[in-house]
């Protein structure tokens, strides 16, 4: 089968192996696991914040972030298709007791203005507006990338307010290839960021939260409540510290493998790709070829590619370090076959 369901059936390099092998380890929850601080301290840096967390997956760190910030009762502002929103199992209202304020972006983008509208005034009837979520780059639409100045001025709006920002970053190092800019640039803008490391980078486990040392200090005990105080944890963050310090460069690949993908796809009857590929997703409409996506999927696999439906008529394909160029040619020739039945 070639996968291209997620970037998160990338498998672990034999380094990454050798990594966790020989790590040296103690008990993270006493907080003396060494592997576990040395990754910490280096996410810590590369995002220009004062302190990390190692958390078990990109949504833990998220939630951890949103119990940490805020308190029951009150209103996050994310966008309408966050990642936080659609598929976190609606955590931030099971655990956190807050309740989401969506807004319609463009491309995962929120007008700057509608953010500041949507911001609670002080009034009994109002909940309290204690976070704005932003998400970069944005899954929903695309691995779409957030545009530094929207990050700007969404950012200046949560300092005049005394609103923190936290920031989605499970995939902030494909925004940071695409375009240039530092991770900790981004980082700039936000109060709090979590990104992933079992995506792109290869690593078989884990995400990093980062931050202001005291916030760090609050979300440790949230992650402990959650059940995401880990052991021994080295042999997993051994590998963690490879895809930060050694797999940033080849997320270029498969960003080149996406945009040929967008390619040989718009090549092919009945086929279109939705909007711009500009990371490592690629959104697919099928409706023209009379079928939905769960019924071209099917047909799909049966070919020996694996993808997920995204929407009613619209299939995704996440490009990854499994996935060769001739893999590429191979989906191509696949694609063309379902379209042909």
């Amino acid at each position: 089968m070639i996968d291209l369901r997620s970037d998160t059936v990338t498998k672990p390099t034999q380094a990454m192996r050798q990594a966790g092998f020989d790590a040296e380890v103690g008990d993270d929850v006493f907080e003396e696991d060494p592997t576990v601080q040395q990754l910490e301290e280096r996410a810590a840096e590369m995002f220009g914040k004062e302190a990390a967390l190692y958390v078990t997956s990109g949504t833990q760190g998220n939630q951890a972030a949103v119990l940490t910030h805020c308190n029951p009762g009150e209103e996050i502002i994310m966008e309408a298709n966050a990642h936080l929103f659609l598929y976190e199992g609606a955590t931030m209202s099971a655990l956190a007791g807050v309740q989401p304020r969506t807004i319609q972006g463009e491309r995962g983008a929120m007008r700057p203005e509608d953010v500041e509208a949507a911001i609670r005034k002080d009034d009994i009837h109002f909940p309290k507006t204690s976070l704005i979520c932003l998400e970069n780059t944005h899954n929903k639409a695309g691995g779409a990338i957030l545009p530094w100045d929207n990050m700007k001025a969404i950012y200046e709006i949560g300092q005049r307010y005394n609103i923190p920002i936290h920031l989605d970053g499970a995939r902030i190092f494909n925004a940071s290839v695409a375009t240039g800019i530092p991770v900790k640039e981004y980082a700039s803008l936000t109060d709090t960021v979590q990104f992933c490391l079992s995506k792109g980078l290869g690593a078989p486990v884990g995400s990093i939260l980062v931050g202001p040392k005291s916030f760090i200090e609050r979300a440790r005990k949230w992650r402990k409540r959650l059940g995401g105080g880990m052991r021994q944890a080295g042999v997993i963050a051994a590998p963690g510290l490879i895809a930060i310090n050694e797999m940033v460069d080849r997320l270029v690949e498969d960003h080149e493998h996406a945009k040929n993908l967008a390619e040989s796809v718009n090549s092919i009857s009945g086929l279109e790709v939705e909007g711009k590929v500009e990371t490592n997703i690629v959104l697919i409409n099928v409706k023209e070829t009379g079928m939905n996506a769960e019924t071209f999927l099917a047909k799909l696999k049966e070919q020996g590619v694996l993808a997920v439906p995204f929407g009613p008529y619209t299939i995704r394909m996440v490009t990854n370090k499994e996935v060769s160029a001739d893999d590429l040619h191979k989906v191509k020739k696949q694609l063309e076959k379902c379209t042909q039945a």
